[in-house]
């Protein structure tokens, strides 16, 4: 098998699939196996993590190893693996609830060390599995179940929130968007180091009109910036208008004709861009998807062997010569 191109129908273990129709969990289940097919490499040399929600059945539906784990833990185990065995491709699957509520302390620390893992964080700002309480991406004022009167916490940015913990690849996509997400994932899957992905869905019983503005083709183009490095920060139907950036503040300006200078060129490598272009909203500004933050620094995977290579055969740091130590104390 090793020697033969494989395709995306070979990364499908075959298994049911149960999600809700309409889900955009399909779709992304579809360019993941996608992606995993260009990446040329056999089937053994991924892993699939993920934690508990209706995403986290993504394990059974791919044919590679997989581990399905415990409510936010996912990012803790997938560390685990990419340190027990560095050529692997591990893959998290999240959602906002599983990742950021009682996981985010795991995914925080995951993107603080630069494990080179892909971390795929699925935003349907609610709890789709247990039906449907607000989670930390909930917009203010959405009636939940547990927010009958409206919810009033202030949600989270996802992709913001990791641009903020200095993450080396963050990037967003919209579960529907098909060419987008391909190509945001296709660049995650050859990151090395932490890259969290965060996907735009909707769920069919709880968020059915979540992001409805960007799928609708009416509206999309007006309401969607694509965010690409060396590319001028232009939307709109007709190309006509494009974000500047004074005094490190966005502004929206529209032009008929060639971009005008003061609209911004975007560098994924500059951080105050990054942080400010994830952090724009709708409705005052576009919605923008796409790679906001991509730089190379070593991952924990590479610093860890490095540092166990350089110990060599020294006894020094054995666990019996700890307990042995002058450090060690006795209890009587």
């Amino acid at each position: 098998m090793e020697n033969t191109k494989l395709t995306a129908k070979d990364f499908s273990s075959g298994l049911p699939v149960k999600w809700c129709p309409g889900c955009g969990d399909f779709a992304i289940l579809n360019v993941v196996q996608k992606t995993m097919a260009n990446m040329g490499l056999p089937r053994e040399k991924f892993a699939v993590i993920s934690g508990i929600g209706c995403s986290s059945r993504f394990p059974y539906y791919v044919s590679a190893y997989g581990f399905h784990t415990l409510h936010g833990r996912a990012c803790a185990v997938a560390s685990g693996v990419k340190l027990s065995n560095p050529e692997l491709s591990v893959w998290v699957v999240t959602g906002d609830g599983d990742g950021l509520s009682i996981g985010g302390n795991h995914t925080m620390h995951a993107i603080r060390r630069n494990m080179d893992l892909k971390i795929m964080l699925f935003n349907n700002r609610i709890y789709g599995l247990t039906k449907g309480q607000a989670s930390p991406t909930t917009l203010p004022g959405s009636k939940t179940k547990t927010t009958p009167l409206g919810a009033i916490d202030y949600p989270f940015n996802p992709a913001r929130f990791a641009v903020g913990l200095d993450c080396t690849f963050v990037a967003r996509c919209i579960d529907s968007d098909i060419a987008g997400s391909t190509a945001v994932l296709e660049r995650a899957a050859r990151h090395v180091g932490t890259a969290f992905v965060e996907i735009y869905q909707k769920c069919v019983p709880f968020t059915d009109k979540e992001f409805e503005w960007l799928k609708d083709p009416a509206t999309k183009e007006d309401m969607i910036l694509r965010v690409e490095h060396g590319k001028p920060l232009v939307y709109g139907k007709n190309k006509d208008k494009g974000i500047a950036i004074k005094n490190m503040k966005a502004e929206i300006v529209t032009f008929s004709g060639a971009v005008p200078a003061e609209v911004a060129v975007y560098d994924e490598t500059n951080d105050e861009m990054a942080h400010l272009v994830s952090g724009l909203k709708h409705p005052e500004f576009p919605t923008p998807i796409g790679v906001f933050r991509a730089v190379r620094k070593p991952a924990y995977e590479e610093l860890y062997y490095d540092q166990i290579k350089h110990v060599g055969d020294t006894k020094e740091h054995e666990l019996e010569a700890v307990l042995t130590g002058p450090d060690a104390w006795e209890m009587k």
